[in-house]
């Protein structure tokens, strides 16, 4: 008997880590149990080739919403190659129904979390015992789990994040979230899940991304883990998902203690207006939210990541512009900017005929439009969004771009800016950096009437913060009042500013 656990993973960075949870709970099946991850830009066929050659009876793949359609190839090729192979499927996005990506020809569908329930399916598929197509599983007790960290390559630990987590559950019930249909939190054991994490530390790990959804919700555990990491020496890397209105006084504490790289906090802040929250079931204490994302950003050297989302239902291009323009206000953070997506089991189907709400049933499953939004709104939004990543999000242009808007409302400025960019490039992708700077010079001198060489001093200062970068082509005119190099070296420049 030869069992696969796979799965196309979104980037090769990533690793997976409900792969490696099967694997650690298939007892005296694991001998005969391989891991073989993928990305999504592997050729689907090569992938079925890796597969396949090594004669498996039975293939565990891990579906997500990023990777749906991919596996529906996938499988596909896999029956039609080899009809004998047995394929299970699970994940998130073969948790809940409707499937808007056809499975038809898996053999077999885990709904829930499978840590346990993989190995009881391939007992049952060996002894040839007949079962349900589709298993749906209730919520395991976390005490029966093998932890999944010590199959963690040396290979993984080198050159992927390592994914690890203390608790599952969400206590929140946003509408839009899969979390929220877990309403209540389990907690591993800590003292067990700590052992773990320093055998990867003494192994080599160095980044750890929590896949916790309420990281800070329970105060002693969140404490414990940042002790354990601030008794470590840097560099290292900790991303958290964090709600943004629970930071006490020792939480507060600790994360000030964090050198500079060490440590970012995911914060879903999705919408600050208090009416569209409430008619998401999601609650929203501004004031705290306010205060918190203050402290983090004048008292903490952590990378803060916060996210907003597009075509909320109710809410308006007007709101959202608000919510963002806020943000700005208070922060200079990142702001991940998300388009709405329907997410199979979640409860935000509920206001699809009131607000019109119509989605693409292709995966991600976008919002196509809404009573608030037309489509062209959503299409200038994604391209708002992209545009935003590359100019605001990539800190290249931190001088430059404020003069965009400057004191006025940063969102009407830099969505006049983003239709501005696509009516020049026809398109969102491939803009290398020295164009990006060259639309942005341009639209700023004709479009809001900036001095050249206002403009000039902004980019030069942008540009050349790392070393040895060369002055872009259309700087050189402007480059001489910087440095008296004619070629402009960067210590020229640095000597000039300092």
């Amino acid at each position: 008997m030869k069992i696969i656990l796979t799965t196309l993973n979104s980037r090769f960075t990533h690793s997976a880590i409900g792969l490696r949870y099967l694997y650690a709970n298939m007892q005296n099946l694991q001998n005969n149990t391989n891991i073989l991850e993928f990305s999504i830009n592997d050729t689907i066929q090569t992938v079925a080739e890796k597969l396949l050659i090594n004669t498996p009876d039975i293939i565990g793949i891990g579906v997500y919403i990023w990777n749906a359609s991919e596996v529906r190839e996938l499988i596909h090729i896999i029956k039609k190659v080899s009809p004998r192979t047995v394929v299970v499927l699970g994940g998130p996005e073969v948790t809940h129904l409707p499937f808007r990506v056809n499975f038809d020809e898996a053999d077999y569908i885990i709904q829930g979390e499978g840590d346990l329930a993989f190995y009881a399916l391939c007992k049952n598929i060996i002894n040839k015992q007949p079962t349900e197509k589709i298993i749906k599983m209730s919520m395991p007790d976390l005490k029966a789990i093998q932890l999944p960290y010590m199959y963690y390559t040396d290979d993984d630990i080198k050159n992927r994040y390592i994914y690890v987590e203390i608790s599952r559950g969400c206590p929140f019930e946003c509408e839009f979230c899969l979390s929220s249909m877990d309403e209540k939190v389990r907690a591993f054991d800590l003292d067990a899940v700590l052992a773990e994490f320093e055998k990867l530390w003494e192994r080599g790990a160095r980044n750890f991304k929590f896949v916790d959804r309420t990281f800070n919700l329970n105060m002693k555990a969140a404490n414990k883990i940042l002790d354990f990491f601030l008794a470590k020496e840097a560099p290292y890397f900790a991303h958290f998902e964090v709600i943004p209105d629970h930071f006490p006084s020792s939480l507060r504490e600790k994360i000030k203690r964090f050198p500079h790289g060490a440590l970012q906090l995911e914060i879903g802040i999705q919408t600050l207006n208090l009416e569209i929250a409430k008619n998401i079931s999601r609650q929203l204490k501004l004031d705290k939210i306010k205060d918190n994302i203050a402290f983090l950003e004048h008292e903490t050297t952590a990378h803060i990541h916060l996210d907003l989302i597009v075509g909320l239902p109710g809410e308006s291009l007007e709101s959202f512009g608000r919510n963002l323009d806020e943000l700005m206000r208070i922060s200079s953070c990142e702001i991940q900017i998300g388009i709405l997506k329907k997410l199979s089991g979640t409860h935000i189907n509920r206001h699809d005929i009131q607000e019109g709400m119509v989605y693409s049933d292709i995966p991600p499953y976008d919002i196509l439009k809404n009573n608030k939004l037309s489509f062209l709104d959503i299409q200038i939004m994604k391209r708002f969004a992209r545009f935003w990543d590359l100019f605001y999000n990539s800190g290249n242009f931190k001088t430059s771009l404020p003069l965009l808007w400057q004191n006025e409302s940063v969102y009407e400025n830099f969505y006049a800016f983003g239709i501005w960019i696509y009516e020049q490039t026809d398109a969102t992708y491939k803009i290398s950096l020295q164009r990006q700077g060259e639309l942005l010079f341009s639209y700023l001198h004709v479009n809001k009437g900036i001095k050249e060489q206002a403009i000039a001093s902004a980019m030069l200062q942008d540009m050349m913060k790392l070393k040895g970068r060369a002055v872009p082509s259309y700087l050189k005119p402007y480059a001489q009042e910087f440095t008296t190099d004619a070629k402009m070296g960067t210590s020229g420049f640095n000597k000039r500013q300092n």
